[in-house]
């Protein structure tokens, strides 16, 4: 089923995806990630196999330093296990990071339409036309980050539960939802988002369900 975890506060970013990854290993899943942004760039680490494999890659988390960041678990639909085919997934400028739970069922079709613009893709998966599709609205709309979301998810059929983060938007953290859930929760040090609730509930027990069709804006 996959699990999404990001986090953006005052506390260091990744050891708390990787505690919230933790409780969301039930799911099943065989491959992991994150993205955090360091105050200048977006760094990616992510690792075929169990969650530890990715806690050694980082030491814990430790070696990836920022105060925003997402995470995922993968459980393999388009593309097989690898670490190229692992989320998050980014355009090619690397300045949008995103995760993605859920089906889409016309990947095939937008990829299509997007290699046409120009664009070029290095997974077999899904998800990294989500974020090249993102990005393709993102310049077609001066950068402004819901309204390239909306039109993007506007084109997608199937289902979905993001998270995402751009480069040029420091102090955000965007999620949307559409038949696969999502909670986003908040305490006095930052915001969170969730495929479940364990992942987070030791630090905040403020939450909400992210209703069907809702694109949110999370800062710390």
């Amino acid at each position: 089923m996959c699990g999404i975890v990001g986090y953006i506060g005052t506390e260091q970013a990744a050891p708390i995806i990787l505690d919230g990854l933790s409780k969301l290993e039930y799911r099943g899943y065989d491959s992991a990630g994150m993205a955090i942004f360091d105050g200048e760039k977006i760094n990616t680490k992510k690792a075929v196999g169990r969650l530890k494999v990715l806690e050694n890659l980082t030491h814990g988390g430790e070696s990836m330093k920022g105060t925003s960041g997402i995470g995922h678990t993968r459980w393999a639909t388009h593309g097989a296990p690898s670490d190229i085919n692992s989320h998050p997934h980014m355009n090619n400028a690397g300045t949008i990071a995103v995760v993605h739970n859920g089906i889409i069922e016309n990947y095939q079709e937008l990829k299509d339409h997007l290699t046409q613009k120009g664009y070029t893709f290095y997974s077999e998966t899904d998800t990294e036309v989500a974020v090249k599709l993102i990005a393709y609205y993102y310049e077609k709309t001066d950068h402004n980050p819901l309204e390239s979301m909306s039109r993007a998810l506007l084109r997608v059929r199937g289902s979905f539960a993001l998270g995402i983060m751009f480069k040029d938007r420091p102090g955000v953290i965007y999620a949307a939802r559409k038949d696969s859930p999502l909670i986003v929760g908040q305490n006095e040090g930052g915001a969170f988002i969730a495929s479940d609730l364990t992942a987070f509930i030791k630090y905040s027990k403020r939450y909400f369900i992210v209703p069907e069709y809702a694109i949110m804006t999370m800062t710390a």
